[in-house]
């Protein structure tokens, strides 16, 4: 029982040590300079909150999803539509190899967000976004973090 308990408190550690995790401003100051704020009608705020629900910031966090496809990165975009993973189909929308959507240059990833905020649904294609930005006050995601 102890060794048990030893081997999943390891577990626990090697997988926070292995999180890539970006702060809120750093994230508000790249997404600024590659001209998110405004894109599509959607500010920083909007998008710094669907960072935080989906990845918390995580720019490594891929995680499988019943369907057996794979989300990926700080936005955790979906292997089933917008990149391909080389396990699943994909439609591979935004033409990426979905490991570079785990990039910290994040280059890969903001050119597929904008492909899918730029489609049907924008923001809405989150459901997390949906459920926990959509139509709320977002000013706070900004607040102490300059844009340049």
């Amino acid at each position: 029982m102890m060794r048990m308990l030893l081997m999943s408190l390891v577990s626990c550690l090697v997988a926070i040590n292995e999180a890539k995790l970006i702060s809120r401003c750093d994230l508000a100051r790249v997404l600024h300079k590659e001209d998110l704020d405004g894109f599509e009608g959607y500010s920083l705020s909007d998008w710094l909150c669907l960072a935080f629900v989906e990845s918390n910031f995580n720019l490594s966090k891929v995680n499988e999803n019943a369907d057996g496809s794979f989300d990926y990165g700080v936005f955790q975009i979906n292997s089933h539509y917008w990149c391909n993973d080389h396990k699943s189909h994909s439609e591979n929308i935004c033409h990426e190899d979905c490991k570079e959507l785990l990039s910290p240059d994040l280059l890969s990833t903001i050119n597929c967000v904008k492909k899918i905020v730029s489609g049907a649904g924008g923001m809405k294609n989150w459901v997390a976004w949906r459920l926990h930005c959509a139509g709320r006050p977002l000013s706070y995601w900004m607040t102490g973090c300059h844009k340049e």
